[in-house]
């Protein structure tokens, strides 16, 4: 299994988010990652980016990946930060980097009108670099991933946790609306994640009723799983949140389930095996 989701900070560096006095207020480094590996057998993880906030994130992310193969199958890098340097900045940066350029760049927000423009504008040169652009919008996800990839054929579009859909408590029939849109276009891949947190409180079996949904929608070959350690933590730790996302797998053949777990992080993000 590659795990597709998990974040390295330390909050003495950035992260203004991080709340002071939660779980999440310390500094998680390699060392953590690795003694949070779970019972499963995870081959690798991929790192991605936690809004530091610079574009020294960019750089120790590559550090990391560089020196710690063995944990560290890719990184995906904060697109927000090359922003304001301008497309020609970004692409001589990617060249620069060569082999060890960032496998995607993420694009955060409350809704993709609330991402920089000036973010928003490198998204042509990803596609151009056949790089991956990733998705954690507050609401939309789904319907912005699919507008990106119907703009851009040839660009990978993968959405973080599921796109973020309310609690299983409350209504979600827009989101079903929106995974269908996005189901329609073939080059939006979605990320089983961000469960344990977000489905909180609700029963494990309809948590894992709503990833058959999405699997089903899709289709196998259009799905990754992360733990999304360490913000899991508030609820769980690593190895749970994985069993959780992994809970609405049960039924599929094994090709398909290796193909979720594995092959597609593989292919999606060109990782080297």
């Amino acid at each position: 299994m590659i795990d597709c989701h998990v974040h390295l900070w330390d909050p003495a560096s950035g992260f203004p988010w991080i709340r002071p006095g939660s779980v999440h207020h310390r500094a998680f480094r390699i060392e953590d990652l690795e003694a949070s590996e779970p019972d499963t057998a995870v081959t690798g993880a991929i790192l991605v980016e936690g809004s530091r906030g610079d574009v020294g994130e960019t750089f120790a992310l590559r550090a990391w990946r560089t020196s710690r193969p063995d944990l560290v199958a890719g990184y995906v890098g904060n697109l927000h930060v090359h922003g304001d340097d301008g497309p020609r900045r970004f692409r001589a940066l990617l060249r620069d980097l060569g082999d060890t350029r960032p496998n995607a760049m993420r694009l955060g927000g409350a809704s993709w009108a609330h991402c920089p423009e000036s973010a928003r504008a490198l998204v042509p040169e990803l596609a151009a670099a056949d790089m991956v652009l990733e998705l954690n919008l507050g609401s939309g996800s789904l319907r912005a991933a699919a507008g990106a990839a119907v703009r851009h054929p040839g660009l990978t579009v993968v959405v973080d946790h599921l796109g973020n859909p309310p609690n299983l408590r409350r209504d979600l029939g827009e989101w079903y609306r929106d995974l269908e849109r996005a189901a329609s276009v073939p080059n939006v891949v979605v990320k089983i994640s961000g469960l344990l947190t977000q489905q909180h409180g609700v029963p494990p079996e309809r948590t894992a009723e709503l990833v058959r949904h999405v699997v089903g929608a899709l289709g196998p070959d259009r799905c990754l799983v992360g733990s999304d350690w360490p913000i899991c933590l508030a609820r769980g730790s690593r190895a749970e949140s994985l069993e959780l996302s992994c809970l609405g797998l049960d039924r599929l053949p094994d090709g398909a389930r290796r193909r979720i777990l594995h092959d597609n992080a593989v292919r999606v993000y060109g990782l080297s095996g």
